[in-house]
């Protein structure tokens, strides 16, 4: 795909999370968490703060926890790759509630920029497949984008795996909380549970 192809980052997640009902959000470590941030702080938005490779499998967690609540998870490519095996466990667990979204830009953002791995040989859609996610797909246009933020609600259909391709812009940070028992206390409070 051109790079004049690209698809911005903050659109993206905007058009995800614009009529998001009850779903609930969880970003990867770095710049996925400022972008659902940007789109408005929620009480359903968990911010993961230091646990790179981990957004899938809290993903999984909080959607074997709550089947009937539609979870999102947005995370980045580099995260994705080091959290790849989680793809196999949620390909074993196969909860129908869970949408995994990877905002890929090719590169590690946190880190410097450096090229990652989905530039050249690392197909995640592939991987996620082969990890038993049937309803794997490559994303290229906001069309599509709106059509998978309608299916993230749809808690019997999943798990469902997108990896879009953004641009590589450095965007301004908005940044939320990085307060964890704040960010704990706020989602279990709206799903009902006491704090921790």
């Amino acid at each position: 795909m051109s790079k004049a192809n690209l698809l911005d980052r903050r659109q993206v997640v905007s058009a995800l999370l614009a009529n998001r009902k009850d779903v609930v959000a969880i970003g990867g470590l770095g710049a996925s968490t400022n972008d659902i941030t940007a789109a408005g702080d929620h009480a359903r938005n968990f911010y993961l703060w230091g646990g790179m490779g981990g957004a899938a499998m809290i993903g999984l967690g909080l959607a074997l926890a709550q089947p009937k609540l539609p979870v999102l998870v947005i995370t980045g490519d580099g995260e994705m790759l080091m959290g790849m095996g989680s793809l196999a466990t949620i390909g074993l667990q196969k909860p129908s509630n869970l949408s995994i979204v990877v905002l890929d830009n090719e590169c590690y953002g946190e880190t410097g920029g450096q090229t990652s791995h989905t530039s050249a040989a690392a197909d995640l859609v592939g991987v996620a497949r082969a990890c038993g996610i049937p309803d794997s797909r490559a994303i290229s246009t906001m069309a599509e984008v709106e059509a998978l933020a309608r299916a993230v609600h749809d808690v019997s259909a999943g798990p469902k795996f997108a990896n879009v391709k953004i641009d590589s812009a450095n965007v301004e940070r908005i940044l939320p909380s990085r307060d964890g028992t704040y960010i704990v206390n706020r989602i279990r409070g709206d799903l009902g549970f006491q704090p921790i």
